[in-house]
């Protein structure tokens, strides 16, 4: 079916369909417009409840991430904020695919259209004129004939009348024939012009109006076209996320799968277990015996001014349970207010702490006494007494985190001697089963010791044990440096750095100097050691070939892992 040859007479009525397609089609740009919005306000929300919901960085919430459902609550908030950018990705996708797109082509639509009507408009003034010149002609024709005929009518009234004069007749006759002639010329000219007329009304009926709706008809149809296409790119934009938006849906469940309920119970233990051991059973007290009466190991209301005998054997837990510590500050720096399993935990990981900052410290001075050496070799690039005060100051550094080292190791290894170890327990437990009922509480005093309580509510042992040992611990010769190196060239042998990176040469290198490597302008060599300040990077041509170079020198672009990968320098 074609608009031309169906709708010729349809003018405005297609002017009036054509406007409200264009008008369909803004009404849907503006609905897609909107749904991107709901999408970019939808993952607004999404993130920020999974911001809201995260843990912050203090010390009880690193150690609640210790237990599984933590951690599956916090994958579940990061698998959220993954789905939360899917839906950003839909409404960026409607936004680039659809609106972008629909703006672009209604703006050609609407000058097509507009094209096309005003072509319309042009022929329907155009045969209009040519009407009107034809019934000018018609008109024309038709008085000329009247006036021709009324002439003749005259002139045979004036033939035929006796009493008028010959000169009359014949003027008559002669204005007679003349009407007659201009009545002729106006037919003629009447039958030309309808002739004409008739072939440009063919033509505008059957070939000019046509050709232009058949325009429009195309132009409708692609509209209508471009609207399916925009419809499925609606669906498939959402299509297209539901792959990784299940792959999130997926890291929820396995987080929620790898909860495990005695797991947790575990870390409960270990969070909490204080090391001390149960109290003993309750030794019987004889008042009848004549002696003065010994305390009683189990009671609770022993005030600090009675004397205790100090027992001989190894002294068993306190009764951590019956005693609040009322310390609520971060307490002294031997963490003696803690029981003494957490109490060497916090032992442990403090020595581990510092153990790091003795090896971030000894690979910077390494790194400026590599830099010196060649400083020294080549003074052209550098002042090696300027590196010094920065060397003094490493060492002191070092001697420092050593000397700390020494005194958390003293302290654990305090801690770790009084710890009841398994064979002390079923020692002990075996001890009590031997006591008779009638035993006197000097056994009592050396089987089980009694606990006794700081001013500030921490747990202490017996002051003068606590001199020995600190005297002892201070008296020991401090440890090794965690990591020495030659023990750092041992592990650079055995094992190569990884990758951070690349770089660029920006000018040649000779390298003629020891632990340096020559490189030509423009070369790509791996970054495999960033500089630490003291303007060498560390690069590998291949396996084997590697070396320092100066940072000048070259343009580096790290990855990035870089960050990663430097803890393994």
């Amino acid at each position: 079916m074609s608009w031309g040859s169906e709708l010729w007479d349809q003018f405005d009525n297609l002017e009036k369909h054509t406007q409200w397609g264009i008008d369909f089609l803004e009404k849907y740009a503006k609905f897609v417009k909107e749904r991107s919005e709901i999408e970019i306000n939808y993952a607004k929300q999404i993130r920020n409840l999974s911001k809201k919901y995260q843990p912050k960085k203090t010390s009880r919430e690193e150690e609640e991430n210790k237990y599984t459902f933590c951690k599956a609550f916090l994958t579940t908030l990061n698998e959220l904020n993954d789905y939360a950018g899917q839906h950003e990705v839909i409404a960026e996708n409607l936004t680039s695919q659809i609106i972008t797109e629909l703006s672009r082509y209604l703006q050609d639509l609407k000058t097509d259209r507009k094209s096309h009507f005003h072509d319309g408009r042009k022929a329907q003034q155009h045969i209009e004129s040519l009407w009107k010149q034809l019934e000018s002609c018609k008109r024309k024709f038709e008085r000329d004939c009247k006036e021709a005929d009324k002439a003749q009518q005259y002139f045979d009234k004036m033939d035929a009348d006796i009493n008028v004069t010959k000169a009359d007749v014949e003027k008559a006759r002669q204005h007679a024939q003349v009407r007659h002639q201009m009545a002729a010329d106006s037919k003629s000219d009447y039958s030309s012009y309808l002739h004409k007329f008739n072939q440009e009304q063919n033509e505008h009926y059957y070939t000019v109006i046509p050709n232009i709706f058949q325009k429009l008809q195309d132009m409708e149809e692609k509209r209508i076209e471009r609207l399916g296409a925009c419809m499925r790119t609606f669906a498939d934009v959402d299509r297209q996320v539901i792959p990784i938006v299940g792959k999130c849906l997926d890291g929820m469940s396995k987080a929620a799968e790898a909860i495990e309920a005695k797991t947790d119970s575990k870390q409960v233990v270990e969070s909490y277990k204080s090391g001390f051991e149960p109290p003993g059973d309750v030794e019987f007290e004889d008042y009848e015996q004549a002696m003065k009466r010994a305390v009683s190991e189990s009671s609770l209301n022993n005030s600090r001014g009675e004397v205790r005998e100090r027992p001989t054997g190894k002294s068993k837990g306190k009764l951590w349970p019956f005693i609040k510590n009322k310390n609520k500050g971060s307490g002294p720096e031997d963490f003696s207010h803690l029981p003494p399993e957490q109490r060497r935990k916090k032992l442990q990981g403090k020595l581990d702490e510092l153990n790091k900052d003795i090896q971030k410290e000894t690979d910077q001075r390494d790194a400026l006494t590599k830099m010196k050496d060649v400083y020294v070799k080549n003074p052209q690039m550098g002042d090696a007494a300027s590196l010094d005060p920065r060397l003094a100051e490493l060492g002191q550094n070092i001697e420092k985190l050593q000397f700390e080292v020494q005194k958390f190791e003293g302290w654990l290894a305090e801690v770790e001697e009084r710890m009841p170890s398994k064979s002390d327990t079923h020692r002990r437990s075996g001890l009590y089963e031997s006591h008779s009922s009638g035993a006197v509480n000097n056994n009592c005093a050396q089987d089980r010791e009694r606990p006794s309580s700081s001013p500030d509510g921490s747990y202490t042992e017996e002051q003068n044990s606590e001199i020995h040992e600190k005297a002892n611990v201070a008296n020991a010769k401090p440890p090794p440096v965690a990591v020495t190196p030659e023990f750092d060239d041992e592990f650079d042998d055995e094992e190569s750095l990884p990758t951070i990176g690349n770089c660029k040469a920006l000018y040649p290198f000779d390298g003629h100097n020891e632990g340096t490597i020559s490189v030509a302008e423009g070369e790509l060599l791996y970054v495999i050691e960033e500089d630490k300040g003291d303007g060498w990077t560390r690069v590998r041509r291949n396996q084997d070939e590697e070396g320092y170079v100066p940072t000048s020198y070259v343009e580096v672009f790290l990855g990035t892992n870089a960050k990663g990968a430097m803890t393994y320098i």
